[in-house]
């Protein structure tokens, strides 16, 4: 559901920042899906309010993966395809992975080693033929690739300060927290540039609101809660092929050999972290 539902966004989001600002844009994904989230927690019966030693991590964690890594994916989108954009935003399994070595003590086991070993091959077999693009775009692949660092961090920073939170109660407050400072720079920098979108527009930003953002995330900490911060990355890797291909869905790009020998690399770099090994006693 996640890679699905993160994977057909790239495109979406590729849409609906050509016609709407983009602190304005990601503030109101950010605001109306907390509330989506506060909503779903109240109707589980959940505990909403965090105590007061969560809020530090809390708020750090919604810097990285919320605030960060919007801002900088929203505008490096718009800077660069969305196809090439997604596959550089999902290096975040290999920072993720040198990051939860030192910070979380997790050891980087031959399978973990392959898996991102696989999945960065991948990546680069499809950065390659962009090389020109990229050096010709250099502001936008930054951008992305400073998103996907701070993705990692913020995971990293759960999984080092884990909260007793319900997942609808957490990532509400995620967004909340994290979309604070884009409504704030919105309404510094977007007045005056908002204008009614087109209706492709408009369905993609609802798209990002209520899948990408409500179902999405719930989903996301909901793995995050369950898994190893290495095995939570690397099960996302499938989201790019997924990006790459509904890209040429929606905005007419063309695939290529480079595209499937990624995604044999990345479903191999999936089957090597959560595929169980066997036993000893099996073997």
């Amino acid at each position: 559901m996640l890679t699905l539902g993160w994977g057909f966004n790239w495109p979406m989001m590729k849409l609906a920042v050509s016609e709407v600002p983009v602190l304005s844009f990601r503030a109101l994904c950010l605001a109306v899906g907390a509330a989506g989230m506060f909503v779903i927690a109240r109707m589980g019966g959940h505990v909403i309010l965090p105590r007061r030693a969560q809020w530090v991590p809390l708020i750090g964690s919604a810097l990285f993966n919320v605030a960060i890594w919007n801002v900088l994916i929203a505008y490096g989108v718009l800077l660069l395809p969305a196809g090439r954009s997604v596959i550089l935003a999902y290096t975040m399994p290999l920072w993720t992975a040198l990051l939860s070595a030192p910070v979380l003590h997790e050891p980087l086991t031959a399978r973990r080693l392959l898996g991102v070993g696989l999945g960065t091959a991948g990546m680069v077999v499809l950065i390659g033929s962009e090389l020109a693009v990229l050096r010709a775009a250099p502001t936008g692949a930054l951008l992305v690739v400073g998103a996907a660092v701070a993705w990692a961090g913020g995971t990293v920073l759960i999984k080092r300060f884990p909260l007793d939170l319900p997942t609808t109660s957490f990532s509400g407050w995620q967004m909340l927290l994290g979309g604070i400072p884009l409504l704030l720079g919105a309404l510094v920098f977007d007045i005056g540039k908002v204008h009614i979108p087109s209706l492709a527009a408009s369905i993609a930003v609802l798209y990002n609101v209520f899948i990408a953002f409500i179902l999405c995330y719930w989903a996301w900490f909901k793995i995050v809660s369950r898994a190893s911060a290495v095995v939570s990355s690397l099960g996302t890797l499938l989201i790019p092929v997924v990006g790459v291909m509904s890209s040429m869905l929606v905005l007419r790009e063309r695939p290529s050999w480079q595209e499937f020998a990624a995604m044999a690399l990345v479903l191999a770099a999936i089957a090597t972290v959560l595929v169980p090994a066997p036993s000893r006693a099996a073997r």
